[in-house]
């Protein structure tokens, strides 16, 4: 993979678990963050360029729908589980 384009899969990368950690649900955010980090993990010893490009096509199009998502979810409030608290983690 050429320098360039590993430096944009990495800010890919960055740019959706950031998008993720936006989210309000506790269960959300894990669930979303768990599956960025498999997903790249899984697809990490990819060297045809082209399957790359596809790839980082959908995950700009899966951070699209995070974003909207993230959005959608602030304009409704809801409680903290417990989990969530300052002393339960």
């Amino acid at each position: 993979m050429a320098a360039s384009s590993r430096a944009q899969v990495l800010r890919l990368y960055r740019a959706l678990l950031r998008e993720s950690q936006r989210f309000s649900g506790y269960n959300y955010r894990m669930y979303a963050i768990r599956r960025i980090r498999d997903a790249f993990r899984e697809n990490k010893n990819i060297k045809d360029s082209e399957k790359i490009e596809e790839l980082v096509n959908k995950a700009k199009e899966n951070l699209e729908v995070i974003h909207r998502q993230v959005t959608i979810g602030q304009l409704y409030s809801t409680q903290k589980l417990v989990i969530e608290s300052p002393g339960n983690t």
